[in-house]
Parts: C-alpha cells; sequence; structure tokens
C-alpha cells in the first residue's frame, strides 16, 4: 500500500507475487514446489513477471521455484509456499439430523500424520475416522449431540468458523407451522394452503414439521401456461395489522436490515427433490415485493411479470438438463444483492432495496431457458433472511 518493495521469502496459495530479475522473457516453465503456475506472457518482461502461486497442495515440498528456461536450463530460488488456514463457506444441509451425511464445502481443508484435521460443531468433535476430506470438501456423519452454531475446521496451518450456522433458526419467515417462530401460512391468493404438506404425508421423510410441497405436470417451453396454484404460494402484507404485518417490520428482520443493510443479507430454505421426479425446466421465480406493488387490499399477480420488480431466478436443472437431491435434505442460499433478473432471466438494471421486502412469493415459472417436460416434486421448509456472515 506505501509502494515500498519488500524481499518475500514465502507467501500464501493463490497469492500473485511479482519476480524481479534478468532475462525472464527466456522462463518457459515455473514450478513451486512440484506444483507449475501458469505463466502469461503479457505480464512478462526482460526484468519482472507478475505470477499467481498454484492453489494445489504440492506433493513434495522443496521450499523452492525452479524456472525453467527455453534451453531447459533450471535456476532455483529459495521460497516457502504457506498454506492458508481453512475457509468454510456453506454446508450442504445446514439442519441435517445426527448420523446422516454432510458436506462442508470450502478451501485449505489440509492434513498430515502429525496433524489431523479436526470438525467441531458446538465443542462437540466430529471423530477423524468419519471425515472423508479433499482440499475444498470434507464429508462425515453428523455425530449425536451436536446443537445449532457456528462450526469450526482446525488444521495445521490455523482454524476457520463457519459464517452460517448449524440449525439456523434466527429470523425464520415461514416454517409452515410456527414451531420456528415463522409464520404457518402465507397470505393471499395462494396462501400455501393448497401445497402443505405434514410429516408422514410423502415418501421421504420431513425435515423439521410441516412444509410445502410443488409439483404438477410442467411444459419444458420458457414461458408455457402456468400451472399458478400447484406451484407457488405468496405472502402479501396488511399493513398495519398484527395478524399479517410487513415482513421487513419484523423485529428480527428489521434489525438484520438496520444493522448489515440489504446487500448484507441471504435468503435460505431448505428443500428435497427425490430422484424419481427430477426438476428438468422452468425456473423457481423467488421475489420479494413492496407495498407499491402489491398488498392484500391491491391484490393482484401482474407484478409477477414486471421487468420493474428483480427477483432471484433459481434453475439448478440448467447445465445438465436435470436436478433432482437425490430424496435428501439440502440447503439453498440466495444473497439478496443476487436479485436482479427480470421473469425471462435478463437483467432488471436494478436491485432490490428495504421498501421491497414486505412480502414475499415463490412460483414456478419462465425463467428464459427451455428444458424438458417434467413432473418435479419440490418440497420446501424454514424460509428465512439471514446475515450472509
Amino acid at each position: 500500500a506505501d509502494a515500498t518493495d519488500s524481499l518475500l521469502t514465502g507467501a500464501y496459495m493463490d497469492n500473485t507475487i511479482c519476480i524481479v530479475g534478468e532475462n525472464l522473457r527466456s522462463i518457459t516453465h515455473m514450478f513451486f514446489n512440484d506444483q507449475e503456475a501458469k505463466l502469461i506472457p503479457s505480464l512478462i518482461t526482460d526484468n519482472t513477471m507478475i505470477v499467481t502461486i498454484p492453489g494445489q497442495i504440492p506433493g513434495e515440498v522443496f521450499n523452492k521455484i525452479f524456472m525453467v528456461n527455453n534451453s531447459n536450463d533450471t535456476t532455483t530460488y529459495d521460497f516457502q509456499v504457506l498454506v492458508p488456514g481453512p475457509s468454510i463457506n456453506n454446508m450442504s444441509n445446514e439442519w441435517a439430523k445426527a448420523g446422516e451425511q454432510a458436506t462442508i464445502y470450502g478451501n485449505y481443508f489440509v492434513e498430515d500424520e502429525a496433524n489431523p484435521i479436526a470438525v467441531s460443531f458446538s465443542g462437540i468433535d466430529v471423530p477423524h475416522a468419519d471425515i472423508t476430506l479433499s482440499m475444498t470438501e470434507l464429508t462425515f456423519p453428523l455425530p449425536a449431540g451436536v446443537s445449532a452454531g457456528r462450526v469450526t475446521v482446525t488444521t495445521y496451518a490455523g482454524s476457520g468458523r463457519s459464517k452460517f450456522q448449524y440449525m439456523d433458526d434466527r429470523n425464520i419467515l415461514f416454517d409452515w407451522d410456527g414451531t420456528r417462530g415463522g409464520f404457518a401460512m402465507g397470505y393471499g391468493w395462494r396462501d400455501g394452503s393448497k401445497v402443505l404438506r405434514h410429516p408422514g404425508d410423502d415418501a421421504f421423510a420431513a425435515i423439521d414439521g410441516n412444509y410445502i410441497v410443488f409439483t404438477t405436470d410442467l411444459q419444458g417451453e420458457a414461458g408455457a401456461d402456468w400451472p399458478e396454484d400447484p406451484m407457488s404460494f405468496n405472502y402479501w402484507p396488511d399493513p398495519g395489522s398484527s395478524d399479517h404485518p410487513e415482513l421487513s417490520s419484523l423485529p428480527t428482520f428489521a434489525s438484520y436490515i438496520d444493522k448489515y443493510g440489504v446487500g448484507g443479507l441471504v435468503l435460505k430454505f431448505e428443500y428435497l427433490i427425490p430422484s424419481s421426479n427430477p426438476w428438468k425446466c422452468q425456473a423457481m421465480q423467488l421475489m420479494f415485493s413492496g407495498n407499491d406493488d402489491v398488498t392484500i387490499s391491491t391484490a393482484a399477480n401482474g407484478y409477477f411479470s414486471s421487468d420493474a420488480l428483480p427477483r432471484a431466478l433459481w434453475r439448478p436443472w440448467e447445465a445438465t438438463g436435470s436436478y433432482d437431491t437425490g430424496g435428501k435434505w439440502m440447503t439453498a442460499s440466495f444473497p439478496l444483492t443476487s436479485f436482479t433478473q427480470t421473469c425471462t432471466g435478463k437483467d432488471s438494471g436494478s436491485v432490490i432495496d428495504k421498501s421491497r421486502l414486505t412480502g414475499l412469493a415463490f412460483f414456478v415459472w419462465h425463467g428464459g431457458i427451455d428444458g424438458t417436460d417434467c413432473t418435479p416434486v419440490i418440497a420446501i421448509d424454514n424460509i428465512r433472511v439471514v446475515p450472509a456472515q
């Protein structure tokens, strides 16, 4: 920051450094330990080279840079590649139960014989023998007795703490039975009563009491006629009402908006899609609304297709043509900064603000990309908005 050069004897993986010397254009290959770096000709002069340290753990550590020139001669330089402490991004199912397989995603999950990796849920450790790891994933059966809270991963390089919380029940807006402080039902033309399910109603297990299920025959063509009743729920506020208040006026939600701003919040929920009923077309539209868009007294659904109202689109089937969770519950996460699209998947040119957090609707329709006819089953529970950090 102060433009002062410093001599590096080591740096972390994925860091970018500048090498200073002579005849550097002659270098054709460069290795940090046994990992080859990508050389970009436009970042190399005779005297300077900008290069990023590889992000892979070396198979053998020499603590050297090896520079191979166009005559196949090798020059070495003493240099230590440092491994950062672990970072934890998200968890496959934040509401997994004891004994269920869970996966934590992040980076720098490393260990050696002298320093095995450790995973802890609120002070309860996952037995090391149960952990399957790669540098970016940790998979294990959830141990008994774990309680709600943050997850900690410790390696020989340091410790990392999750931004998410296991069994996160903060600011649940809809839990479909009221047991977690959320609404047991939406409000409006499609309040969720037509898609409400109870434990035992389906072949798969509920994750946390009542839930909703979207299911019907869908046409693969984007923009095809929308079977609204079986594939949507909405909440239209009744401003001033204590029974159906504006969502953004709920005490916890309001405090989060004030403390973190809309851009610091994330919409999350748990979902399940059986392998027998995969999702192959249409987008799930996740749409907050404001009182100027709709309330119970101005009930209408024309705003669903308004390009002026940004929303997030969820099309997990897009990459492969079909998507399911193998009948397992998983956690979906959508930063409110990602609510920038129109109903057809175009850029709306705007993002949602505080005034447009009074109502909420989930519905499956359009998305701008054709898919394949299908009859998906999409179960959803514990819809919440929580801080991203």
